[in-house]
């Protein structure tokens, strides 16, 4: 199943480190976080990657393109131009497609300016900035199991980000970045169908969470996959450092590989 992968936000709260490279390609140890979410996909079988570049989108094709130089170890010999890798790296298969949506464009038209690349019913969706524990295989059965546009990652947290209202898994209602709560938010790593691309334009205006998700509730089109598990957004330098931490430590969550 294809994954499609926001990357082209500007990333402002973490401009000590996103004013030289996309928040995706903050480095979580000695790699992307871009690449740490890409692995847990992997690990469930999905490795067939659309990327929605943005901002500094760039330094994300190039790291794609430079992959097997960056990731493996070379032999070259002066003169002679002989090349050869010597691959030991275990990503073999992943297929990436990256794609401009433009610097300034919204998520909503973001995504609706890859559909072009869609060649499934349904594909999986989440934002370059976040890593979570989460059950994909638990995800797509859910899905499956209901006949509705788009199935949500509900995170109990009191947070920023966008609120769910719920009866069971049914979402009543969506609204972005409420002031306070301790109900569900959008932990991201959705599933979605094509019906998704009727709720939204290709303009630079069309946004995701603001609109297009607060249709989906009032058409009953809306389900909420219920994590319990650990989960964790990547917008400051604290989160940076807690992140690198994790990870040294042994104690990264998301690392199943």
């Amino acid at each position: 199943m294809q994954v499609v992968i926001l990357c082209g936000g500007l990333g402002t709260r973490l401009r000590e480190e996103t004013e030289f490279r996309p928040k995706p390609m903050v480095q979580i140890g000695n790699r992307p976080l871009l690449w740490h979410i890409m692995k847990r996909f992997a690990h469930f079988g999905h490795t067939e990657f659309i990327l929605c570049l943005g901002y500094r989108g760039d330094l994300i094709k190039k790291y794609f393109y430079q992959y097997e130089l960056l990731n493996n170890d070379f032999t070259t010999e002066i003169g002679t131009g002989k090349f050869t890798v010597h691959n030991n790296h275990h990503e073999d298969g992943w297929k990436v497609t990256l794609a401009d949506t433009g610097l300034r464009t919204l998520k909503g038209g973001r995504i609706k300016r890859i559909e072009k690349y869609i060649t499934g019913d349904t594909f999986m969706l989440t934002y370059g900035d976040g890593v979570s524990d989460i059950d994909l295989h638990g995800l797509e059965t859910f899905h499956k199991s209901h006949d509705k546009a788009v199935t949500v990652t509900g995170i109990t947290i009191s947070s920023q980000f966008g609120m769910m209202k719920t009866d069971g898994s049914k979402v009543l209602s969506f609204r972005e970045k409420p002031q306070a709560s301790n109900n569900l938010i959008n932990g991201g790593y959705m599933m979605v169908n094509r019906g998704i691309f009727d709720y939204l334009t290709d303009e630079e205006t069309c946004d995701f969470e603001i609109g297009p998700m607060e249709k989906l509730a009032i058409d009953g089109e809306l389900m909420v996959y219920k994590h319990t598990g650990n989960w964790a957004s990547m917008d400051n330098l604290r989160d940076v450092d807690y992140l690198n931490k994790l990870w040294e430590n042994g104690k990264a969550f998301w690392k199943i590989w």
